[in-house]
């Protein structure tokens, strides 16, 4: 869409969609997928002398932490973000969740910010931060902050996040007399 600037008269889509995607989660998914076979392989192939507690705790610690790790990493690889006429939803990882639905009647406002980095929320994930709101944070780079009316801010880490600004606010704006909304 960068390629294409849009006219400012064109009207945007009824459904605007966007994504964001982190290839390097696959890391820490894999290795959250190496402890959970370690923990299995504990389980099932095991010469262990000094008795079953340390043995069945070893083992359902590795298959904890693995899975822990594993739809940790898994549940952040990716953000979708869609905008309708009536609400702003946000859905995380291959099933969807965690998912936050917004209606545009709760947005104050909606600005760009081209460098969301995950060191400014403590990492990646769903965040928040008293001083700083809440934010989905997927991938270093352009972001969409979503003042809302009680004061709250929400952050969203998005391909093309100019463009969902735009689609936002003028949603945001009151349509006027005689015109079809």
């Amino acid at each position: 869409m960068r390629d294409h600037p849009r006219d400012e008269k064109t009207p945007h889509p009824d459904v605007w969609t966007g994504r964001a995607t982190n290839r390097f989660q696959w890391l820490p998914a894999l290795a959250g997928a190496a402890c959970l076979a370690l923990g299995i392989e504990l389980a099932v192939d095991s010469a262990w002398t000094s008795g079953v507690a340390p043995l069945a705790m070893s083992v359902v610690g590795c298959i904890a932490a693995g899975l822990l790790v594993l739809f940790g990493t898994l549940a952040f690889l990716h953000v979708g973000l869609k905008v309708d006429r009536d609400c702003l939803e946000v859905r995380c990882g291959h099933m969807g969740l965690p998912r936050r639905r917004i209606p545009l009647a709760l947005v104050a406002d909606a600005d760009f910010d081209p460098h969301v980095t995950p060191r400014h929320w403590g990492g990646w994930g769903y965040r928040w931060r008293p001083e700083k709101g809440t934010a989905v944070v997927v991938r270093r780079g352009e972001g969409v902050v979503l003042r809302l009316w009680d004061g709250h801010t929400f952050t969203i880490t998005v391909d093309d996040a100019e463009a969902a600004v735009r689609v936002i606010r003028d949603r945001l704006r009151p349509a006027g007399p005689g015109v079809a909304h």
